[in-house]
């Protein structure tokens, strides 16, 4: 079985390749993550401690992270799953992984010093391989070398060197989030116009519920004067009323109204009554007995001698339970 060891601390890494069963057991039934003391590997291995970062099986398959078994699964993967990389979008594939738990099945597996001992390892802690590209946000960069806000940022930034152009200074990344004075003016200039355009919708805002407050008051208002002017026409209607016939209002007794109309020689002949059909005799309930009246008198009734006699009539006797009905003409 092979052992492929990592040494962040320098970035060295090497391959060892161990044919002792003995040593390699004490990586068996180990779950990814899990650190072990590398004592048995050796007197040189001494006080180094390892963690198990993944491996592959003989066929090559690797071992995937939460999946708690010692053997070979197939899965469902998707473009958030480890070990699968999608090639269309939406695209899901069902593929065979290990588990994440070590077993002799394995080929490679892959560690990671966490922990130095007391002696160098040839090739992994004796050698300093400098980083190719270091960090590019701000802030990273100033966790990476201790510097403070006041510090320029620019200046301690990784350059990528090209071997054949040894004399030219280097490829420099864009460092991101970096605050320069022009960066800081754009941020005043939008906060700028996000106040102004805030301020502009608020005042708008107030025209407008002022604008439909006073509409809605002179809304209001108008009907009011309408009702007014509606109540007013309704109460001269009512006070211009046709001439009074001895005190009595034509409205309250329209049978003293025709009585004088007959008097003048204005009123409808009994011609006219019948030309107008039913209209005429929808009339009001008062109009319809006085002109039944006037067309026919009662039988016990005499006739009218003149428009200066008074005739009285009494239904059912002077003395009757009812009492007695007057009808009185001029």
């Amino acid at each position: 079985m092979k052992l492929n060891i990592a040494n962040p601390a320098t970035g060295a890494q090497k391959l060892i390749e161990l044919e002792d069963e003995q040593k390699m057991r004490i990586f068996y039934d180990k779950k990814i993550s899990t650190e072990v003391d590398a004592d048995p590997l050796g007197e040189e291995w001494k006080g180094y401690r390892l963690k198990i970062t993944g491996g592959n099986d003989k066929q090559g398959f690797p071992m995937m992270q939460g999946v708690l078994v010692n053997h070979r699964v197939r899965l469902l993967l998707d473009l958030n799953s480890k070990c699968y990389r999608p090639r269309r979008p939406g695209e899901r594939v069902r593929k065979s992984v290990r588990g994440a738990i070590t077993g002799p099945d394995l080929s490679v597996i892959a560690l990671v010093v966490t922990k130095k001992g007391e002696k160098e390892i040839p090739g992994l802690t004796d050698v300093n391989i400098p980083v190719r590209l270091g960090p590019k946000r701000a802030s990273k960069i100033r966790k990476l070398y201790s510097l403070t806000k006041e510090d320029d940022v620019r200046k301690f930034v990784i350059r990528r060197v090209n071997p054949k152009k040894p004399k030219r200074q280097g490829k420099a990344p864009r460092i991101q989030r970096l605050l320069t004075p022009r960066v800081q003016q754009r941020t005043r200039r939008t906060l700028a116009l996000r106040k102004r355009v805030h301020e502009k919708a608020r005042s708008e805002a107030a025209a407008y519920a002022k604008l439909l407050t006073q509409r809605r008051k002179e809304a209001k208002n108008k009907r009011l004067s309408s009702k007014r002017r509606s109540s007013v026409k309704r109460d001269s209607q009512k006070g211009a009323t046709a001439p009074v016939v001895g005190g009595v209002a034509p409205a309250e007794k329209p049978h003293a109204v025709q009585a004088a109309q007959a008097q003048k020689g204005t009123a409808p002949s009994v011609k006219a009554q019948k030309q107008q059909g039913p209209k005429g005799a929808r009339g009001t309930k008062g109009a319809a007995g006085a002109a039944g009246a006037a067309k026919k008198p009662p039988r016990d009734q005499p006739k009218r001698a003149g428009p200066q006699s008074e005739t009285k009539t009494t239904k059912g006797g002077g003395g009757g339970e009812r009492g007695g009905a007057v009808k009185r003409a001029k």
